[in-house]
Parts: structure tokens; sequence; C-alpha cells
């Protein structure tokens, strides 16, 4: 059932009419009065009622019948509400981040280790029906699975990335949208080493079927990273063309914002978390953004995401039917049960 916050009235001027149900009732009870009084009258009223099956036998009959008259005075001013209902989701791609910064151990063992365990359970929990597709990032990124609905290929594609150096987050997520939406024929050679002066072509492209942020519900992107992106396009111009195909994005960010110390070969630098530029690319696209302080954050956060993609929240949708039909199938039945035991309609 919506919640108050999420249920709207398409004419909502239209409510007044509901003013007629206590109005009605009045009506009624003064007829059903004078009808008593005219009985008595005549000395014609009957025991029946007397006990408490009577006065329910009395009652419930016009109950009914007000009750469908407001549900049905309701369907005039077409009710909408924002469902929760089961998404279409058939596609989703995992970009893991593989860069050097991911070596880190502030979630342990290291957080690469620690997304692809999380990854894996991930993969494990999702409907047989959902195809997933890999893509590593690092200084350039690559599609390592294409989408499938194996899940052994999938695992051994988790478990082949390993840590590099560089972090290309913009070129990651074009060829994550590739993969997800083949059918937008994205140039994403042209996208990740624009022309001079040609760095909005590919979104250009897609003007005449530019979509609502958010609004395809059979494809989505899991992006975990740091967000340190140092190489290739900005991650939010990717994700304004997800959101121009109705993509959302839905980020994951690794370790802390005070960041840790990492050595390794003779240098050390400290690595933190970006969080502004993930929450960025998926408040871009209608997604969200979620942060991993500890391995355990991180598989709770995959499970979460898990119910996010097999449950939406969907655009506002009118109810009218609904509120007609229940008011018709109450008003009727109370005219029903009127006629079987007073044979009357009310």
């Amino acid at each position: 059932m919506p919640s108050p916050a999420n249920f709207t009235f398409l004419w909502p001027s239209l409510l007044w009419l509901l003013l007629a149900v206590p109005l009605v009732m009045l009506a009624y009870f003064r007829v059903l009065r004078r009808q008593r009084a005219v009985a008595a009258r005549r000395a014609r009223l009957e025991t029946v009622g007397a006990g408490t099956t009577g006065r329910m036998q009395k009652i419930l009959p016009p109950l009914l019948w007000l009750a469908g008259l407001s549900a049905l005075l309701l369907a005039v001013a077409r009710p909408q509400a924002a469902l929760v209902l089961p998404a279409r989701i058939e596609t989703v791609i995992l970009a893991l981040d593989m860069s050097g910064s991911m070596r880190a151990n502030d979630l342990q063992p290291t957080r690469i280790v620690a997304a692809q365990n999380a990854a894996k359970a991930f993969v494990a929990a999702q409907p047989r029906h959902v195809k997933v597709g890999v893509v590593g990032i690092a200084a350039s990124a690559a599609l390592v699975q294409s989408p499938t609905d194996n899940r052994e290929d999938i695992v051994a594609a988790i478990e082949r990335l390993e840590p590099q150096r560089g972090t290309a987050l913009g070129s990651g997520l074009v060829i994550a949208l590739d993969a997800a939406v083949p059918t937008a024929r994205i140039n994403v050679e042209e996208f990740i080493n624009p022309r001079p002066g040609k760095k909005d072509e590919p979104r250009k492209k897609l003007e005449e079927r530019t979509a609502a942020a958010g609004s395809n519900t059979t494809a989505a992107i899991v992006l975990l990273s740091d967000g340190q992106s140092n190489v290739g396009p900005d991650p939010v111009k990717a994700a304004e063309l997800a959101a121009d195909l109705g993509v959302r994005i839905y980020t994951v960010g690794m370790g802390t914002p005070e960041g840790t110390t990492l050595s390794a070969d003779g240098w050390s630098m400290r690595v933190r978390l970006d969080e502004e530029k993930l929450k960025q690319v998926a408040r871009t696209t209608e997604g969200e953004y979620f942060r991993a302080d500890s391995a355990m954050d991180l598989k709770k956060i995959y499970g979460r995401l898990g119910a996010k993609l097999a449950f939406e929240k969907q655009q506002p949708t009118e109810i009218t039917a609904l509120f007609a039909g229940l008011g018709a199938l109450l008003a009727g039945l109370g005219a029903l049960l009127s006629m079987l035991w007073f044979n009357r309609v009310l």
C-alpha cells in the first residue's frame, strides 16, 4: 500500500465531492426513521433485527454502499501512487576499480579482495535470468566478461582482476554502458578519445533517443571504486551519457575520506576516498551512493543493492480503475445484501 507521501490526485479540486457522503448518510437515516414511524403507526413492525445479528444486517448494507460511493468519488479525482513493484532488470554490469590504490588494507584483507568477495556474493544472489557483465578499470578499461547468465564465467572473470596503475573511471563507465545497452550503439572510442572540439559528440548523437534519467528498468551499472579518477574522460560525463539512456549507476565507495598510506615498490602515497565524485555520478543517473568502511559493510551494501535491483519505485501510476472497481464492488455488494435480507435495494 503506498504511503500518504506517495499518494496524489490528478484532479484534487474534485475531492470536494466527498462532502456528498455525509449528506447521503444523513438523508438515508432520515428516510429510514420515517419508514419506521410509518410502520409503527400501522403496527407492522417485525422483531427481526432485535438481536446482534439483526443489527448487523441493518447496518452492513448501507455501510458497504457508502464505502463504495466514497471510492467512486475518489476515482473521479483520478488518484495516482508511486508503487514499489518488481523490476524487470535483465542486465547488470559490475565495474570494478583495479587501480593501485585498491591494494590498501583499510578494508581487510585489501580493498580489491574485499570487493571481489562481495561482488561474487552479489552475483550468486541474482536471479538466474539476470545477465551479469564485468568491467575492469585501471589506466585503461576493458570488458573482461560480457553479460552472461553463466555464474561460473562471471566469478572467474572477477577473480582474474588484479591491481594495476591508473584509474580511468570515465572510460570504464562508458564501456559498461555500452555492454548494458548495446542497442544504443555508443561510439566508445570517440567518447574515450574525442577529436578536438568534439567532446560532446557522443551525447549529441543520442538526442533523438534521450530518456528520463533512471527510466530504463532493464539495465543497471554498479561501480565499485575509491573515486580517484586520474586518466581518461570525466566520469561525470559518462554518467550524463547514462542518464540520457535512462540507465542508473549505483556507486560504492571503498575506504575512508581520511585515507591510508600505501607503500609499494619503494614508494608510498596517501590514498583517500573521493566520495563527492561517486555521489555526483550516482546523483546524475538517479542511482544511489553507498559507502563501505569495512568488508562487512561492503557485503551488506551488495545485499541492499540486490534488493534495490529486484524492486524499484516507479513513476506515479494512475490507479483510478482500482478505485472505480472497488467502489462498484462495495456498492453492488451492499445493494445485493439489502435485497436478500430486506427485499429492497437499500
